[in-house]
């Protein structure tokens, strides 16, 4: 059986209490937060930079995998790898130079991720897989929370497993977007390894049971 991570998207927390939420996830027994970097360019929401990743940091050792949805994503490696990031993934759209991208990442010492919105073909990554660790799907258009699931992404996961299972690489497959407890086990039976998921978790009267569920773990 495939061994699935539930990654808790900060995104859908009370941003009036940042450091509090991360103490609620790690209570809750996750191993991972989801931090969705915006700039109001690639993607029309501003969020938060990394001097808030570094202020989290201080407050858990959990792995903070940042999502930069970000133009010119390059700029920004550096300082969220210095600012505690231990897996940072930037979108394919986003950078003319994807190879030298995500070897600046590795060359940080961060796991490198890339990412892909819902209408780009796995074809704009076949190039550059062996230079990723994680393959990061978006089920939904980037940018805001909330959104529902594409069912249309469902073969597109599955052709990413193939082609990772194809690969013969240990690279992760991480699922972005409309994740709760009607897609998860969709997703993971897909091909899926990791899932993100904010207003099913932080809206969720237990977090402990919420995880659990997503992982398909009895209650």
């Amino acid at each position: 059986m495939r061994d699935v991570t539930i990654l808790p998207s900060i995104l859908a927390s009370d941003f009036s209490c940042l450091g509090c939420e991360v103490s609620r996830v790690e209570d809750a027994g996750a191993t991972h937060i989801h931090v969705d970097v915006m700039d109001g360019a690639f993607v029309p929401p501003i969020t938060i930079g990394a001097d808030v990743v570094r202020a989290l940091r201080k407050r858990t050792d959990l792995i903070f995998d940042v999502h930069l949805m970000i133009s010119s994503p390059e700029r920004q490696i550096e300082s969220f790898a210095e600012a505690g990031a231990g897996m940072i993934s930037l979108h394919v759209e986003a950078t003319a130079h994807l190879h030298k991208a995500l070897g600046m990442i590795r060359q940080t010492g961060a796991q490198a991720g890339v990412a892909l919105n819902p209408a780009t073909p796995l074809e704009a990554i076949k190039y550059a897989l062996e230079e990723a660790d994680y393959l990061l799907l978006m089920t939904v258009n980037p940018g805001y929370g909330g959104q529902a699931f594409i069912e249309a992404m469902l073969p597109k996961i599955a052709a990413a497993r193939d082609m990772i299972d194809y690969s013969g690489r240990k690279i992760r497959l991480e699922v972005d977007g409309g994740i709760n407890m009607a897609t998860a086990s969709r997703v993971i039976e897909a091909g899926a390894d990791m899932l993100v998921a904010g207003t099913a978790l932080f809206g969720a009267d237990d977090m402990v049971e919420a995880i659990k569920a997503l992982r398909g773990e009895r209650i």
